[in-house]
């Protein structure tokens, strides 16, 4: 099978196309043919760790896995023994864990638990949503908001924003987005009850608390935003922060109780793309994809979610390097 194999740290110029083993479903597994995956923030991540500890989760000198990517939408390939909620010819959706090889590539094996069936009516591409909305979904979790609570989410344009936004209005949250003036109108078409343009206005300095703050692209830090905070509310950060600052905070905030800071890590597989699928069917969810790029031109999608700006999500088409060669034998 053609996959996006990473065997050093770098830039996206290491990532090469290369004939890779089709991996075999063991027990309790699926063999998903892909059609669709993503380039995300994590992946990015992987690829160049930072800060230096990192690798200790993704490897010391070079990758763990050598195919990266999180998310997957295709049919299911081959069954492995014990399967019994899923046949030949499914159309699913569903999360890569951190541990296997990804989706970057034309065969990917899941576990069962890490899959369910796409509604009904849904493209490939629209069913690349879980990465974002597993971080935003852990973070409401966390959070528990009651409705009418009221959650700040700064850069709410991104794929854990956007998925935030929808996912604490299911919930019955007032939602405030803090996103740049060309994602105002996306962020209203979401749900949000008020949109803040950061870059006519700082955002910290509305004169209005939040019962939480999101930090959903690690941008900016407790410090810029306590003052937001009710005194019971809490910060929630998805990145480390400068020079590591949100794990130290979020260490201190559970050593004394104070509930004040949190850091958005991610937990169990089990039973959230099936609740995924549950938002997606009821109107409340859907994908916001900014860009789309073919297997071999992922190195470009990797430059480009680099940059920071990307909005909701950047879809990989992994069919086309197969529907190409098809086109090119009978040519």
């Amino acid at each position: 099978m053609k996959a996006a194999v990473i065997t050093r740290y770098g830039s996206p110029d290491v990532i090469r196309i290369l004939d890779a083993p089709k991996p075999t479903p063991a027990a309790g597994e699926l063999l998903i043919r892909v059609h669709a995956a993503t380039v995300n923030r994590t992946d990015c991540g992987e690829l160049q760790p930072r800060p230096f500890f990192a690798r200790l989760f993704f490897g010391l000198r070079r990758p763990r896995r050598t195919i990266f990517g999180v998310d997957f939408a295709g049919e299911v390939e081959a069954i492995g023994a014990g399967i019994v909620s899923f046949k030949q010819g499914d159309r699913v959706f569903g999360m890569c864990p951190s541990r296997n090889n990804g989706a970057q590539a034309e065969y990917v094996a899941v576990p069962e638990r890490a899959v369910a069936a796409m509604p009904a009516g849904t493209q490939f591409e629209e069913a690349v949503v879980c990465e974002g909305a597993f971080y935003a979904n852990a973070a409401l979790k966390r959070m528990d908001p009651k409705p009418g609570d009221k959650i700040l989410i700064y850069g709410a344009s991104g794929a854990i924003g956007t998925a935030m936004v929808q996912l604490a209005k299911s919930a019955g949250a007032a939602v405030t987005a803090v996103v740049a003036t060309r994602h105002l109108d996306l962020v209203k078409s979401l749900g949000a009850d008020h949109a803040i343009d950061y870059t006519s206005k700082d955002f910290t300095r509305i004169g209005e608390t939040f019962d939480y703050v999101v930090d959903a692209v690690g941008k900016t830090s407790f410090f810029q935003c306590r003052k937001l905070l009710k005194p019971d509310g809490l910060f929630a950060a998805t990145d480390l922060g400068p020079w590591g600052q949100n794990v130290l905070l979020a260490m201190w905030s559970w050593i004394t109780r104070s509930d004040r800071v949190v850091i958005l890590l991610p937990g169990r597989i089990n039973g959230f793309v099936g609740f995924l699928k549950s938002r997606m069917e009821a109107g409340q969810f859907r994908a916001i994809i900014d860009r789309k790029y073919t297997l071999a031109e992922i190195a470009d999608a990797y430059r480009y979610v680099e940059t920071g700006q990307k909005v909701g999500i950047v879809v990989i088409n992994v069919t086309a390097v197969e529907e190409r060669t098809l086109r090119e034998a009978v040519e």
